[in-house]
């Protein structure tokens, strides 16, 4: 019988997708955002399949890659800009690819849905309020971008304003209009960015409706995620990917973990619920104050952050005659650099987990720690970016010897 529901299961899912790739965006070509339309969703998840396969050969097996099973509307965190046109209408979107052009977007297929119309209701509502859009060139305006984070299973909703500058005339008329077409917004911030610069977030927020946050559960854990928190866009790949992490680490209760670059402290606090202890590291201290929060709020006394550089950091641990079981590393697009993956030789832990957002500095890196004593066991790859050509990759390394 659960043989006969799982295949009507696939079946449905597969129906579904195929009617869901029917969809066309109207402004592919001109956006660049999504690299892979005009292929199947199957045809991009063999080409991120194949392309791991290829980098890693010879380095570590690779097993299937992990596919979504619905690939739109998935992005839990958006960010649009402003622009005028010709006629001096106001429109809203993205920059197209390589240029700070906006190409008019009003429902992006992989994002999310409410969070797109919000940003459609804002826009209708910068006339009224007589608020100007930033013009780059001029450096005249107001509104710079608008961000909006939603919370995948707490519903909660965050709406970032960017502004050149903190003073927002009838702010607070402002955000009972908006919350009129949509009360289910639970936060607005100001986030004030006034330098000219290609960075969406500036420096100061400053919350002028809700708690200036919003909450959501990944992996059994409440994560506080705010303007600037790293939080991975796509929940539901997340909570498969950092389960496999977990998996990986074998974690019975007796470990000391380290989670190198912790951010918020997301795999971190999943993992403190099966090891002795846990100790992140991250050098962001607003990361840093929300990972600590994030340990309260779910009742963590294991798990224990610090600001500062995860290497120095070990390699320090390792000077004072200390171990660490496991080393977690979520390295950015750039990967590790050798002084950091020194560091994790020197403090030689049984077990690695790397997860990479890119397979190229992901092979580079592996090679590195391959030579210095460890073997790769297992990759799995997975597809968090549906239409783009971006993978990440979940890898073990166990320590030979």
């Amino acid at each position: 019988m659960n043989c006969v529901v799982k295949k009507q299961r696939k079946e449905r899912l597969l129906c579904m997708a195929n009617k869901l790739e029917i969809k066309k965006c109207p402004v592919v070509k001109k956006c660049g955002g999504c690299s892979c339309k005009g292929t199947s969703y199957k045809e991009q998840t063999d080409m991120k399949e194949k392309q791991v396969r290829k980098l890693l050969k010879g380095i570590c097996k690779v097993e299937p890659i992990v596919g979504m099973e619905n690939p739109y509307h998935y992005r839990n965190k958006i960010h649009a800009s402003f622009a005028h046109l010709r006629d001096g209408s106001v429109v809203s979107g993205k920059y197209a690819e390589g240029t700070h052009r906006v190409v008019p977007v009003d429902d992006c297929l992989i994002e999310d849905e409410k969070a797109d119309a919000i940003v459609r209701d804002i826009r209708g509502l910068l006339r009224s309020f007589k608020i100007k859009i930033y013009n780059e060139d001029s450096g005249y305006g107001l509104l710079r971008h608008v961000m909006v984070r939603r919370g995948f299973t707490s519903g909660e909703i965050m709406v970032v304003l960017v502004l050149v500058s903190p003073i927002f005339p009838s702010k607070n008329n402002f955000v009972k209009a908006l919350r009129k077409l949509h009360p289910e917004i639970t936060t607005v911030v100001l986030n004030v960015n006034d330098r000219r610069t290609s960075m969406v977030l500036g420096e100061r927020n400053i919350t002028i409706y809700g708690k200036g946050y919003i909450e959501d559960e990944l992996c059994g854990c409440i994560f506080r995620i705010s303007p600037s928190s790293f939080y991975q866009v796509n929940p539901v790949q997340t909570e498969k990917l950092y389960g496999k992490a977990v998996e990986f680490a074998g974690l019975t209760g007796k470990e000391r973990v380290i989670d190198a670059y912790c951010g918020i402290g997301t795999i971190g606090l999943i993992a403190s619920k099966h090891a002795k202890e846990v100790i992140g590291v991250e050098l962001n201290k607003d990361a840093v104050r929300d990972a600590g929060i994030n340990a309260k709020r779910n009742g963590s006394k294991n798990f224990k952050v610090f600001q500062g550089d995860a290497g120095s950091f070990m390699v320090q641990m390792a000077a004072e005659g200390k171990r660490a079981d496991v080393v977690f590393m979520d390295p950015p697009r750039a990967g590790s650099d050798e002084a950091f993956l020194s560091s994790v030789v020197k403090l030689g832990p049984e077990k690695v987990v790397y997860i990479s957002c890119n397979p190229e500095t992901l092979a580079r890196d592996l090679r590195y720690l391959v030579r210095k004593g460890y073997e790769a066991v297992r990759a799995v790859p997975y597809d968090m970016f549906a239409w783009t050509e971006h993978v990440e990759t979940a890898v073990l390394l166990v320590r030979k010897g």
